[in-house]
């Protein structure tokens, strides 16, 4: 009997494109069913056209079904994958211009700080509406979250469902493994590392090649090749001065600490000439958001004339999904779940980013004990804070939520107590419509 797979969020163009290339490698997946859902009418329409140009170059027997009605793609799928965002840019912009008129730079905001938190704030309802629908439409599917904030969604519906397979994926830890590869001269099938955190502020406790501790080549690599150093300015201080390497980019992590955003010279210095591919200039994502809203549809139709790639790529759903109940083959990623004995500093049940065995069995998170005490410290914080968030969140506790944004690094680097209850007294009033669970 076919897989039955759903994208919830399908009008996710890029992710969903490449999710479905990478299902549609696997033999035991040829045959799938992939049901693509979108509450946008038009962009459900162009990723259809296009996962169904994937299945014919592909020659693959796959069956391809598109409906804007969510039950009707969950009933009866055996993976599910979320990649929605709650609300367009005119929305979600002011997550960012709001706290910049308070003195707050944001390069991205899509993962913790004032930004990413009442982002959170939007999103959690729709994610643990969908959570629900799971349950109810398809209780044994794989569930796979895309989503961001990452770790506080993951937080929240691992919360409320605990008992579906469900964890939180982010291509930062493979992603900055082969740039580290890169930078030391090092075969990617060579490298071996154990990375452990929480989403996007995860350090990789070990990084060997051969088996042997790489760190030492690394370091040479950052203080001795100015190209090397330059491309990431913000990770590469952060590593000279804890001695892990962290995930994601510089600009995202530049809005997690207090050292780099706070004045206009810091941010002149690392997190405007950095040469990675995001160093941390104000709204960049942003900028991108705004350029794709008039350039969309064209960059989709000159997809279409392009050969097709049927190369499986780096993402781990789908190997995940084969791991579970395709043919079985082991898989190990870093995945995002609950901290039930898994790192042994950082909060218990907070959502932490640990490595995780993909088998018949489900999903197996792996104990890596203790973080390095001055990762888990930086980790640590954030967590304590994305945990107030989510019952906040949850509950509807507006001083919750002002309470955690006072203890955000950036944010307390920059603002007193008064200016901090002003700004998401702002922030509020700009969110009413969304935020339906404060409103009692």
């Amino acid at each position: 009997m076919a897989h039955k797979i759903a994208f919830i969020g399908a009008g996710s163009f890029g992710f969903t494109r490449s999710l479905v290339r990478d299902l549609l490698s696997f033999p035991a997946f040829n045959d799938a069913e992939i049901a693509l859902m979108d509450i946008n009418a038009e962009r459900l329409d162009s990723i259809t056209r296009a996962v169904k140009r994937i299945v014919e170059a592909g020659n693959y027997p796959a069956k391809v079904v598109s409906t804007m009605d969510r039950a009707e793609a969950l009933k009866g799928a055996k993976g599910v994958v979320t990649t929605i965002l709650h609300g367009d840019v005119d929305v979600w912009q002011h997550d960012i211009l709001i706290p910049k008129k308070y003195g707050v730079d944001t390069n991205v905001g899509d993962t913790r700080g004032p930004s990413g938190i009442f982002r959170y704030l939007r999103t959690v309802n729709p994610i643990l509406d969908i959570a629900a629908d799971i349950e109810r439409y398809c209780p044994d599917a794989v569930y796979l979250n895309y989503t961001n904030p990452m770790a506080m969604l993951c937080r929240a519906v691992q919360g409320k469902f605990p008992k579906l397979v469900t964890s939180g994926l982010c291509h930062s830890v493979q992603g900055t493994a082969s740039m580290l590869a890169k930078w030391i001269g090092a075969p990617e099938n060579e490298i071996e590392y154990t990375c452990a955190g929480i989403n996007h502020q995860a350090f990789y406790t070990q990084f060997l090649w051969n088996g042997k501790d790489a760190y030492p080549l690394i370091k040479k690599a950052i203080t001795e090749n100015p190209e090397i150093y330059n491309e990431e300015l913000v990770r590469n201080e952060m590593f000279l001065a804890l001695g892990y390497y962290v995930t994601e980019s510089s600009g995202h992590n530049s809005e997690y600490c207090a050292w780099f955003r706070k004045r206009p010279d810091l941010i002149e210095k690392y997190c405007t000439h950095g040469t990675g591919w995001n160093p941390g200039v104000y709204a960049y994502i942003l900028g991108e958001y705004r350029n794709r809203e008039t350039t969309w549809k064209t960059q989709i139709e000159e997809w279409f004339q392009k050969p097709v790639e049927l190369e499986r790529g780096k993402e781990y759903a789908a190997s995940i999904f084969n791991a579970i109940f395709g043919d079985g083959t082991l898989f190990k990623f870093n995945g995002n779940v609950r901290n039930f004995g898994l790192i042994d500093n950082l909060p218990y049940g907070c959502c932490v980013e640990v490595p995780v065995l993909a088998s018949k069995r489900g999903l197996e998170p792996i104990h890596v004990g203790k973080m390095p005490p001055q990762c888990a410290l930086l980790s640590g914080t954030n967590a304590q804070i994305e945990e107030m968030v989510v019952e906040g969140g949850i509950e509807g506790d507006r001083d919750m939520i002002y309470q955690a944004i006072c203890y955000d690094p950036l944010t307390a680097s920059v603002l007193s107590l008064r200016e901090i209850r002003d700004m998401v007294d702002e922030m509020f009033r700009q969110n009413e419509d969304w935020l339906p669970q404060f409103k009692k």
